[in-house]
């Protein structure tokens, strides 16, 4: 063995080969080209929905919720632990129809093993001959939980499990997106990352993560990268037309605000439906979690258009009459 053998290979910093502006983005200001990352949040936060919107995007090169450009457009390959195949096609033609496009002939592979388990070595090397030979620009991997039996809470499995996966983000220059849960109690403050289940390393370990929160019924997308500015958080919501065209949009700014405001004003009526007696504000304040400015908003709306009568301190919904 010489001794170049025996040594890791060095460059001074100036000879390192700068990175071409034009890869820097997998999909602009989303997801960096080939990056590691969580795509987090609780259930029923249309995670997976999410997921699918990046792949068709980064497979059919058309913007991801018609607002971030696919820089590095490519084949795709997912892994969906918890739906059946047939619900993935479904829902990746739904995505399809909406821009106008057909499934057939899009570079998107499925992996449809019953199980992948990328705490195995042998799984770990199926995988990697799999990817390898597909070459895709992105990989999604549906939920982490699904794809092993180590113990989320300690460091040291969780980060062989991920160093696994960065090795095989390195080997095959391929983006490498994991869908994980947050925990039920995450709480709104701080880092988004921070309420990810499990190990903090899975918080460090991403280049690119994308949190969704859904709170008093909007649905918030938070952005984080590790060596770029990310845009401001987006209002999403879910739409499903008759014609089988479900997908993610982005809420402006003057619509969200409209149905947040609207959404309010609607639990408050069934809130003091459902109470059968005035309640105060504060009674209201405890069981809607909302602030003290924005109910007090809310009921003098209500009251002025008769929906809620105001008597003192205290609001209730009238009584319907008998008379036809």
């Amino acid at each position: 063995m010489t001794d170049e053998d025996t040594r890791f290979p060095v460059l001074r910093a100036f000879d390192i080969a700068d990175a071409p502006a034009s890869a820097r983005w997998l999909v602009a200001s989303l997801w960096g080209r080939a990056a590691v990352g969580i795509l987090g949040g609780a259930p029923k936060c249309c995670k997976s929905w999410l997921a699918l919107e990046l792949c068709v995007s980064v497979a059919s090169r058309t913007p991801c919720l018609r607002r971030f450009a696919v820089e590095d457009p490519g084949s795709v390959m997912l892994y969906m632990a918890e739906d059946a195949a047939a619900v993935v096609k479904t829902r990746l033609e739904g995505l399809c129809y909406h821009r106008g496009l057909g499934l057939q002939g899009m570079p998107i592979d499925v992996i449809t093993a019953p199980s992948v388990r990328i705490d195995r070595e042998r799984d770990q090397e199926r995988l990697t001959r799999t990817v390898r030979r597909a070459a895709p620009r992105l990989l999604v991997l549906d939920p982490f939980v699904r794809l092993h039996r180590v113990d989320e809470n300690d460091a040291g499995q969780v980060s062989a499990v991920l160093g696994y996966l960065r090795a095989l983000q390195r080997e095959l220059d391929v983006a490498v997106l994991v869908v994980h849960h947050a925990r039920k109690n995450g709480g709104s403050g701080g880092q988004a990352g921070q309420s990810l289940r499990g190990s903090g390393d899975l918080h460090a370990w991403g280049d690119s993560n994308l949190y969704l929160r859904r709170h008093q019924g909007a649905l918030t997308l938070t952005v984080e990268h590790r060596a770029a500015a990310a845009p401001d958080p987006l209002t999403l919501k879910l739409i499903a037309t008759a014609g089988g065209d479900a997908h993610l949009a982005v809420v402006e700014a003057g619509e969200a605000q409209e149905r947040g405001a609207l959404g309010l004003e609607q639990t408050i009526v069934s809130t003091l439906a459902a109470a059968g007696e005035p309640l105060g504000r504060t009674a209201l304040r405890d069981k809607l979690h909302v602030r003290n400015e924005r109910l007090g908003e809310a009921l003098t709306a209500l009251v002025q258009r008769g929906v809620v009568i105001r008597a003192g301190d205290r609001w209730s919904v009238p009584v319907p009459s008998s008379t036809p």
